[in-house]
Formats: C-alpha cells, sequence, structure tokens
C-alpha cells in the first residue's frame, strides 16, 4: 500500500530530508506524521474509500500528502491543472464529484462551490483501508472528442511506476531530485517525484519553473537528477544564468511529453550531462519506455526501450507485430496502466484492448531494440510540453455563425514545439476569431494564428484532411 513508503523509509532514516521546499525540510519522519494527520483529517470530514478529493494549486508539499493521504483511506485525489478556466475546472469537478477540495487561495474564486478541507492536521487515529487495487489518483486529460477524460490510476499502478521510474533514472535513496514540472501533470508527479519518494531519496520542490529559480537551485541542493520539458530546456538555454550555472551536480536531465529535438538536447551534452528520455502517458502512469543515460548519448531522439515491467508491442492496422523497423502503432500493457477512465466506459473499452492500450502513437523499433516516435496522435498539438486538443478549439469555432469551416492543427514553433493554428474559411477578422476563445478556454490552448482559405481538404465522407492542412501550413 502506498500509505507505507513514508512510514517504511521513516524507520530506517527518520531524518532525512524527504522534500525540500521554500527553505523548509520535511524530514521522513515528519512526512510520515503528515500523512497521518491528513488522512485523519479527511476521515473526520467523511471521506472515505472511493472518495474523490480535489487538490488545485502550485507544487507543494500538500499535494504529496494529500496522495498518500488518499492512499491510506481508499480515496481518490484529483489533481487540477491551475492553468485551465474556471469553465474547464466546473465541468472536471462536475464529472467526478469530489466530496471536498483543498484549493489554494489564489485559485479560490474558480471553484466557488466545492467544500473545503479546513485542515490537513486532524486528531484521531486515521482509518487504513486502502487496498492496492483501490484508485488513488485521476488526472484529466483532453481528449480527441474535445471532452476531458479521467485516467484512473490505482496504487498498484502507481507503484509498479515507481519501480519503472527507479530503473529509468538509476535512483537510489542517495539521490536528489529536483522538482519544476507541475505535479498536476503524471509527468511532473510520476516520472521521478514519487519513484524518489518510494526510493527514499529527497525531493527538491520548486513552486514553479523559472529559469532563475531553476539555477538557483542548483548551486543551493546540488541535485542529480530532474526533469524537463522542451520548452523548459529551450527557456534555460537562452537564459543569461544558466550559460553559468554548474551543471556537474546533475548525473541525469529527463525529458519527454513530445519529440526532444537534437538542437536542446546536445548542449546539455556537451556540458557533459546525458539526456534521458521517457515515453508514455497519463494512461500509462506515465513510464512505459525510457532511453537511460547509458545510452542517451548514442541513441539521440529514441525514446528508449520498455521499462522492465512493461511490454510494448508495435502493430499494423489488422492488429498484426511489424518487424523491426516498420512502422506501426505502439501498444502498451503492464501494472502501471490506468484502470479506466472515469464515468466512460466506452472510451475505456476503446482504448485497452485486451489489457492492451492502445497510444494512436505510431512509431518503431530498430535492431536494438530502442522505439522511435515517427508520428504523434493524429490531432494532438504538443507547445511547451501541454497537451492541446484541437477538438477543444474547433468546437469553440463551430459554435460562431461568422465561420463558414474550421479545423485546428499544430505548427512548428521555435520556442514551444508547437502552436496551434486555426484554418478557416470566414469573413471575420484574425483578432474577432481569436476573441472566441477568451473566457472558454485556458490561455495555453488559444491558437497563436489564424489561417484563411477559401475551403478545407476533404475526404469522400467529409472529413477534413489535416495532414494536407499541416503540409500548407508548413506544421
Amino acid at each position: 500500500m502506498m500509505a507505507q513508503w513514508a512510514a517504511g523509509w521513516a524507520a530506517h532514516q527518520p531524518d532525512k530530508p524527504a522534500i525540500v521546499h521554500e527553505g523548509g525540510i520535511v524530514t521522513y519522519a515528519g512526512l510520515a506524521r503528515r500523512i497521518e494527520r491528513a488522512a485523519a483529517a479527511l476521515s473526520e470530514a467523511g471521506v472515505g474509500r472511493g472518495d474523490r478529493v480535489a487538490q488545485l494549486g502550485l507544487n507543494s508539499p500538500d499535494t504529496l500528502v494529500l496522495l498518500f493521504a488518499c492512499a491510506r483511506l481508499g480515496a481518490i485525489l484529483v489533481t487540477l491543472n491551475w492553468r485551465l478556466t474556471p469553465a474547464e475546472l466546473q465541468a472536471i469537478v462536475g464529472d467526478c464529484t469530489p466530496k471536498l477540495g483543498w484549493i489554494d487561495p489564489d485559485f479560490a474564486a474558480a471553484l466557488p462551490g466545492l467544500p473545503r478541507l479546513a485542515s490537513l492536521a486532524g486528531n484521531g487515529p486515521a482509518p487504513a483501508d486502502g487496498q492496492d487495487d483501490d484508485g488513488v489518483l485521476l488526472v484529466y486529460t483532453s481528449g480527441t472528442t474535445g471532452r476531458p477524460k479521467g485516467a484512473l490510476l490505482t496504487q498498484r499502478a502507481l507503484t509498479w511506476n515507481a519501480i519503472n521510474g527507479l530503473h529509468a533514472n538509476d535512483l537510489t535513496a542517495a539521490d536528489r531530485v529536483l522538482t519544476v514540472l507541475p505535479m498536476f501533470h503524471v509527468g511532473g508527479l510520476n516520472i521521478q517525484t514519487t519513484p524518489a519518494l518510494f526510493a527514499g531519496a529527497t525531493v527538491v520542490l520548486e513552486r514553479r519553473f523559472t529559469p532563475e529559480g531553476f539555477c538557483a537551485a542548483l548551486a543551493a541542493h546540488r541535485p542529480s537528477l530532474t526533469l524537463l520539458v522542451p520548452a523548459v530546456m529551450q527557456a534555460l538555454l537562452r537564459h543569461p544564468d544558466f550559460a553559468m550555472a554548474d551543471l556537474s551536480c546533475l548525473r541525469l536531465i529527463m525529458t519527454g511529453s513530445s519529440t526532444v529535438p537534437a538542437a536542446l538536447i546536445d548542449p546539455f551534452h556537451a556540458r557533459g550531462v546525458p539526456v534521458g528520455q521517457v515515453y508514455g502517458s497519463t494512461e500509462t502512469g506515465p513510464t512505459a519506455i525510457c532511453l537511460r543515460a547509458d545510452r542517451a548519448m548514442a541513441k539521440i531522439g529514441s525514446c528508449g526501450a520498455p521499462a522492465p515491467h512493461v511490454d510494448v508491442r508495435v502493430v499494423d492496422e489488422a492488429g498484426h507485430d511489424v518487424a523491426d523497423g516498420v512502422s506501426g502503432e505502439i501498444l502498451v500493457r503492464g501494472p502501471n496502466v490506468m484502470a479506466g477512465y472515469w464515468n466512460d466506459p466506452g472510451a475505456t473499452a476503446a482504448a485497452l484492448e485486451g489489457g492492451w492500450y492502445r497510444t494512436g502513437d505510431i512509431g518503431h523499433r530498430d535492431a536494438d531494440g530502442c522505439f522511435w516516435i515517427d508520428d504523434r496522435k493524429k490531432d494532438v498539438v504538443i507547445s511547451g510540453g501541454e497537451n492541446i486538443y484541437p477538438a477543444e478549439l474547433e468546437a469553440v469555432l463551430a459554435a460562431c455563425e461568422g465561420i463558414a469551416e474550421a479545423t485546428v492543427v499544430g505548427r512548428a514553433d521555435p520556442r514551444w514545439g508547437e502552436v496551434p493554428v486555426a484554418v478557416v474559411v470566414s469573413a471575420l477578422t484574425e483578432a474577432e476569431i481569436l476573441g472566441l476563445f477568451e473566457g472558454r478556454l485556458a490561455r495555453y490552448k488559444h491558437p497563436r494564428a489564424v489561417a484563411f482559405v477559401d475551403r478545407l481538404p476533404r475526404n469522400v465522407m467529409g472529413k477534413v484532411l489535416k495532414h494536407e492542412v499541416r503540409t500548407w501550413l508548413g506544421g
């Protein structure tokens, strides 16, 4: 059971820092106590097995305390993306119906009707009803239908993901992990952070990423591991402080979330720091395939080999395995894979076939057993590490009477990797079309530009041929 991780390490190294955050230190003994008290507080507030608890805020030890407190009770933590609009957050809360929330004051106005937990410090002993097969983490990921889907990960899935994380990062109790990515994503939470606590390591937790804060944390805490997405890597490389930063403490930087260009990797390799990669998704915990430090410099561009407790196949359209070097859809199976989508049995059945998760990503395996991603899911735009699904944006455009036809595709961008672009048949101005998204969707999802065409290319069934649109845009 996940709740035992901190208590187990507290018995061996009670005074060792588990979490370092904003000048404060939470030891393993202190973390175990905080989890116990938080579980008691949740129980006293009526939270029990299967109940959902929503959390909204920047990175804080509270997120980790709540996760393990929910594990103790058999409850489910719902980590909410603070970049979403109030309307988007309210739709998610309406779907998963949390019993209560733990909300940072800065975000309180976004969810005015959600009951709040008054404190994470309960009084009595907390029940220990949680089991390995209980759901413990519910993370919403926007679906290709435009409606967010909640991927439910069990305690068993997070435990096996942690084991895969130990292998991917060669993580031990001696490591110090610098976490700068948001923990409302499984990447920031589960690629290095929860595996570090499983291993008895120390997590240096930043509230959010800034180049200045990253460089200061390097100097002050000398971390051995960190996780960066391409947009963060680029921000660091462009910042004047980074050129003078001492990277000698880092033995590995992990990256992922999208295709990572060699131009972002090479500068780190030139300074002696290998850049590995993790391939996966919210649905896989996420660690499914990993490029470890020992292959990082020889296999730039590859996402590596399957994690030890994960099976990966590459199949053709008929579901048959293809030969090495041949592209096909990547399927993933393992104990780290989600139990299913919350309140969506149809989507669950479509995504999980015979125990295999259908990623929708196209890739191939080389003769060395390493995997390469050739194309991503058909529509997703990955901008600065965030998944943006065009269907959400297209729904906004479709509701406007002044737009005859519309689609949204990704266009290559030197800073963000990709940005969404609206391609429309309309007499409206670009400013009028971009204004449709204000207050409707999170700003990072907004199209960065509008392209006007006389008509959209379609097949005989009327479906927009997005690959032709992308080619026309040069994306």
